[in-house]
């Protein structure tokens, strides 16, 4: 046996420590206090500041505080909140589970950006007084009070993203620490963020229309500019679920990264070039590479954290452009299937490409057949649902019948191509024989590896990977080796890779639904009560499903009602997130619908005049 040099995890698996959970619960209730005494007070007219500031922002453009403000706030929540994701992604790939909330700095910067979104939203929702209705979609909420539905909507991704941390906490209780991204309450969190950009966009939409009504607007490349950036950044929301194949460290099968790819292209790329005009698909994506490539620089080369890429995007933007060439254009909902198609099958060959190249593991022959069968129903899925945003922000919403259709069928779609990618195997009677060559010092051990795989047709010949990976050994980043393959069922490693310390070192496979794992390497870990799996010069170990080993603290105890219960509640949450996008497009589509009939009608002379 190899010296391990492992050190004490005494991180806890539980949930967090109760100072933590009561600090953060005292800050937050002071911070809500905070801000309602001052929305109060300036509803109430006892502070006048505020207003103030809201028309000191809009003096140069002539914009609406109730717009100025939230935007402000919008501007910075969704650059911090974004690198404190990618950071909080790279700090647990390089050293596994933090002792709580507050003990991971990314949390902070996360829980800034969330906050800030929500306020954001009650900004909107807060400022116009004494009756005064902004915009032609306000919500009533009170006899003298109007809201923009984009606020409200903006607020409650907000609020549902803020639920998320607490949530997280009673979580890890019930069940144990799901290391991660594709958690349930950790899909609340960057769901929440990811589809208020949508509510910006509107936002954006409510401003100009009453801003025209007022005999004011903004100049044209400062309107095309401001959208563009709006719909990459809705591009950059849809984009953070891909994160963990970013990062190397996918949990999950790899068919899942040419259809989340297709998914946010289709729907924010087919928006963008319908809803603003020539080349703002290609705006938004260029504009998702530049902020991406910055917080990958600063993650990466100024933080010292795991590296990590991203989707091209370019290669979909310019078929969208392409396609717009055409009189599907003046089509919009074949537009968008037309487009979605595109996306979902030439431009997952372009992203196939860019993939091979930047990404550590290429996309194999193994998943296209059933890759592009999830890919293309939910690519055209999401080019109609594009569309549909951009006809509803033009206020040219197709029957209702037809836009319910359209959104219920793809969220049936895109449940059913998701349930198919989580569903995986793993083979009876595999095991894999393993020998170790010490290549490391007793303080550093590293190893290589030559295996053998039983069944000898455990894997066909272009299986989706057969890798070693560490992760979580107290360093920054991922270690990763694609074997080498050297007979029908022998493979050999092409570099050392760490184990001993903290290291989870592992043997993973994926070919077809086969998602399996056999350890190499497992710390003692005393709050989860194991010992630690030695790295042995020679072994013999059975697959196991990847996700007891990469998700090692992982609670299988809590009774199944519960766990289905706890699913179903979020699952009941982000549909109501998606029904409120929904239904807030369709006041603003129908509502100006309203006003331009009314307007052509006084204009129109009567005919007894």
């Amino acid at each position: 046996m190899f010296i391990s040099a492992s050190t004490p995890t005494t991180a806890p698996v539980g949930g967090a420590e109760l100072g933590q959970v009561v600090g953060l619960s005292i800050a937050a209730v002071l911070v809500t206090s905070v801000l309602l005494v001052i929305a109060w007070a300036h509803r109430t007219h006892r502070i006048e500041w505020f207003d103030r500031f809201g028309r000191l922002l809009g003096r140069r453009t002539g914009e609406p505080g109730w717009s100025t403000i939230p935007s402000l706030f919008v501007a910075t929540s969704l650059i911090v909140a974004l690198l404190g994701f990618m950071w909080d992604v790279s700090l647990h790939a390089g050293r596994g589970r933090d002792a709580g909330p507050l003990a991971n700095p990314a949390h902070y910067l996360i829980l800034y950006g969330l906050f800030a979104l929500f306020i954001a939203g009650m900004s909107a929702v807060v400022y116009p007084r004494d009756g005064e209705k902004p915009g032609i979609a306000s919500v009533r909420i009170t006899r003298h009070w109007y809201a923009p539905v984009s606020g409200i909507f903006i607020a409650a991704c907000g609020l549902y993203a803020l639920i998320g941390f607490p949530l997280d906490d009673v979580w890890h209780r019930l069940f144990g620490q799901d290391v991660t991204l594709w958690g349930p309450t950790h899909l609340m969190l960057i769901g929440g963020a990811g589809l208020a950009t949508a509510g910006i966009i509107l936002l954006n939409r409510e401003t100009e229309i009453a801003m025209r009504l007022k005999g004011r607007e903004l100049p044209v490349w400062l309107r095309t500019v401001m959208v563009s950036t709006a719909f990459g950044s809705l591009l950059i929301g849809l984009s953070v679920f891909q994160a963990e194949f970013d990062f190397g460290i996918a949990q999950f099968r790899m068919v899942f990264a040419p259809l989340m790819i297709a998914a946010a292209a289709s729907l924010a790329l087919v928006a963008a070039r319908l809803y603003v005009g020539p080349g703002a698909a290609i705006a938004a994506a260029v504009f998702f590479l530049v902020m991406r490539g910055i917080i990958s620089f600063v993650v990466t080369d100024v933080m010292g954290q795991a590296h990590h890429v991203f989707p091209l995007y370019l290669g979909s933007a310019v078929l969208i452009e392409l396609l717009a060439l055409s009189r599907l254009k003046d089509k919009p909902l074949w537009f968008g299937a037309v487009g979605g198609l595109l996306i979902a099958s030439v431009g997952s060959v372009i992203e196939k490409f860019w993939n091979d190249e930047v990404y550590q593991f290429p996309w194999p022959r193994d998943i296209w057949a059933e890759g592009l069968a999830m890919t293309v129903p939910v690519g055209i899925a999401a080019g109609l649902c594009g569309a549909l945003f951009a006809l509803g922000l033009q206020g040219r919403l197709p029957a209702r019948n037809v836009g319910r259709i359209i959104v219920t069928a793809s969220v049936l779609v895109t449940g059913l191509a998701v349930a198919n990618g989580l569903h995986a195997t793993v083979p009876s009677n595999a095991s894999a024989d393993v020998v170790l060559t010490q290549v490391g010092t007793s303080d550093s051990p590293q190893v290589t590896a030559k295996l053998a795989l039983a069944p000898a047709d455990l894997v066909d010949e272009h299986p989706t990977w057969v890798q070693i990976t560490a992760w979580q050994g107290g360093g920054a980043g991922v270690v990763t080796d694609r074997l080498r393959r050297t007979g029908l069922n022998t493979w050999e490693s092409t570099k050392p890779v760490p184990v001993g310390g903290n290291w989870k070192t592992l043997l993973r496979v994926q070919d077809g639904r086969t998602l399996a794992a056999v350890p190499i390497f497992l710390p003692a870990d005393a709050p989860l009560d194991v010992q630690e799996v030695p790295a042995s010069a020679s072994f013999t170990r059975e697959f196991v499903p990847e996700i007891d080993i990469l998700q090692r603290e992982r609670n299988g105890d809590s009774p199944a009602w519960m766990w289905a219960a706890a699913n179903m509640v979020v699952l009941l949450c982000s549909l109501a997130i998606i029904l409120g996008i929904s239904l807030a497009v369709s006041r603003v589509a129908r509502k100006l619908e309203e006003h331009e009939a009314s307007a052509q009608a006084d204009q129109t002379p009567s005919l007894t005049a």
